[in-house]
């Protein structure tokens, strides 16, 4: 199919973003990648794009002619270089072959097209820096040095050639699926890592929403007026580090630092101990941007940012949703929410789901992912105050249970997994008109205290070390994906404490819920698995799931969801 419009290095963080706004706009679009291009297929089908109007083809910038097809691209009017090589300590060959000789073959290729209405080159906003007319490799590193060039190179080229040439340069584009760069301080600051600042209280590093910047890309051909220029893309409104550090911090329910290192300190400590690439502290500066020329575009194109706090948080949620790249964020509505006095992680409907759900330790909410997307209807779940990537608890685990699910505004099924089971069977004991049924599975009060995380004293620092290979042998599961990302929590300050305090606390809990199961009005199922059988006889239904053991949800959820369902429509037709 004859394309109009070509994205170069469409696989990318923002070429897949441009692709998507460009259909959106009814253009027929060949996505240039450097592969087979399926992942670039599958993710735009989880995006529930129409691509009929899409044509993948192979290209490789480093080559002239980019190794295009010699046909089918002779009525492209408009091309997208969003190619780059991003990453810091990379060889300076490796980034010239990309960020200067690809620029400079693009511009080439696109010269020779009969019909080409626009180039449009994405460059960087350091570009406006004081000595970004002469990079140095050596000084700057590979990456920054090598765009500079390349920015140099393809606007010389570009008058050499009479080609009409937009050039955008955005700072830091956040959005799903951007975890490099400022995603790396975000990260450290999660994790409890994050000591100090790096510089002093004025450090600006300016972001600009991802949705926004595509949409500003689209623009730039369709206005004669922005041929030969030139764009600083940034959010203005971008609060210095410290304070956007502090937003983020407020937001995930981390504590942020106080303190700072001078840069040129930095500059000298090794890097095992600053956990920085060196190439990054040149985006450590107090500088700012001559952005009116964007803002007067983008208001001609009726175009408007997002507010920055907002756009912030959500990109921070995405960081924390996929584990800073490590596993894909589930498909469910999720965030870091206010609940009580805690800041939690919650995936779901928070109005009116059918199920909520409650993890046991030392796992998360997303241990019900597999069921959730098996039941077929509308789900909710968190993870527990102070476990998993919600906060540490301010309130008990009862009281948030209460202010989590007040809410809700009819009466789901209510299910828990083992140290949840208890929270959960008081929150009907309490609250009987909210509650359609009650599941309990492989409650833990039923259950003998035979963990080694019950009996080791060495429980918390094994916990620390765990890897994901490691965990699944104690706790009797495949290893798999979704381990990677309760291993990664365990390892954040305290958690490892909280959850084998947690899990000895409850054993002493047991005579009061075994009494208190048997007063409760909600309707009750047991479900557990052969291997893990009860050790308490309790004279209420109980489902056992064969050669499933603690956590049937993670190894049997299909066996599980079909047994929910049912609960499901035994609750609605009482």
């Amino acid at each position: 199919m004859p394309a109009n419009s070509v994205v170069l290095g469409a696989g990318g963080f923002i070429g897949r973003s441009l692709v998507v706004e460009l259909l959106r706009r009814g253009q027929e679009v060949a996505a240039a990648v450097h592969g087979s291009g399926d992942r670039l297929t599958r993710w735009l089908a989880e995006q529930q794009v129409d691509t009929g109007r899409l044509t993948v083809v192979h290209a490789d910038i480093t080559r002239p002619g980019l190794g295009l097809p010699e046909r089918g691209l002779e009525d492209v009017r408009d091309v997208y270089n969003t190619a780059a090589r991003f990453a810091f300590g990379i060889d300076p060959a490796e980034a010239r072959a990309v960020n200067v000789d690809g620029a400079a073959h693009v511009i080439e290729w696109a010269a020779a097209l009969p019909h080409l209405r626009r180039v449009v080159h994405i460059s960087g906003y350091r570009m406006a820096a004081a000595d970004a007319d002469s990079p140095d490799y050596r000084r700057d590193g590979a990456y920054e040095a090598s765009k500079r060039e390349g920015d140099a190179t393809a606007r010389a080229r570009a008058r050499e050639l009479g080609v009409p040439l937009s050039v955008a340069n955005p700072s830091t584009v956040i959005g799903p699926g951007q975890y490099v760069g400022l995603a790396d301080l975000v990260g450290e600051l999660w994790r409890g890592r994050l000591a100090a600042l790096p510089g002093g209280p004025d450090i600006f590093l300016p972001v600009v929403e991802l949705t926004y910047f595509v949409r500003f890309l689209a623009s730039l051909p369709e206005h004669p007026a922005s041929a030969d220029s030139t764009y600083w893309v940034l959010d203005d409104t971008t609060p210095p580090l410290p304070e956007l550090v502090s937003l983020l911090a407020g937001h995930m329910g981390v504590r942020a630092p106080r303190r700072f290192v001078p840069i040129p300190l930095l500059k000298r400590l090794p890097r095992a101990l600053t956990q920085a690439d060196p190439e990054t502290l040149s985006f450590l500066s107090t500088d700012r941007y001559d952005t009116s020329p964007a803002r007067e575009f983008a208001r001609s194109c009726g175009l408007e940012m997002p507010p920055v706090g907002e756009a912030l948080r959500e990109w921070a949620d995405d960081l924390v949703a996929a584990r800073f790249g490590r596993v894909r964020p589930p498909g469910a509505p999720y965030g870091f929410q206010q609940v009580g006095k805690d800041r939690t992680w919650v995936v779901g409907d928070r109005q009116r789901p059918d199920y909520v759900f409650l993890h046991g330790l030392p796992i998360d909410a997303d241990s019900w992912s597999e069921v959730t997307a098996r039941v077929d209807a509308p789900s909710l779940a968190a993870d527990l105050p102070g476990f998993g990537r919600s906060a540490p608890s301010r309130q008990s685990h009862d009281d948030w249970l209460a202010a989590f699910l007040a809410p809700l505004g009819n009466r789901p099924v209510l299910v828990a997994h083992s140290y949840s089971c208890g929270p959960a069977l008081r929150y009907a004991l309490r609250y009987p008109e909210r509650v359609g049924a009650l599941v309990l599975v492989s409650p833990a009060f039923l259950q003998p205290p035979s963990s080694w995380l019950m009996r080791s004293p060495l429980a918390v620092p094994a916990l620390r070390r765990m890897t994901a290979e490691r965990l699944a042998g104690s706790l009797g599961l495949p290893h798999d994906g979704y381990l990677e990302g309760p291993v990664a929590d365990l390892r954040r300050s305290g958690a490892a404490v909280r959850v084998v305090a947690a899990l000895r606390s409850a054993y002493g809990q047991r005579g009061a819920l075994l009494s208190a199961l048997q007063r409760v009005e909600v309707p009750v199922e047991l479900v557990v698995g052969e291997r893990d059988p009860l050790a308490e006889p309790t004279g209420l239904p109980v489902t056992e799931i064969a050669s499933a053991g603690h956590y049937p949800q993670l190894t049997h959820p299909g066996e599980v969801a079909r047994h929910l369902v049912t609960v499901r429509e035994r609750a609605a037709a009482r």
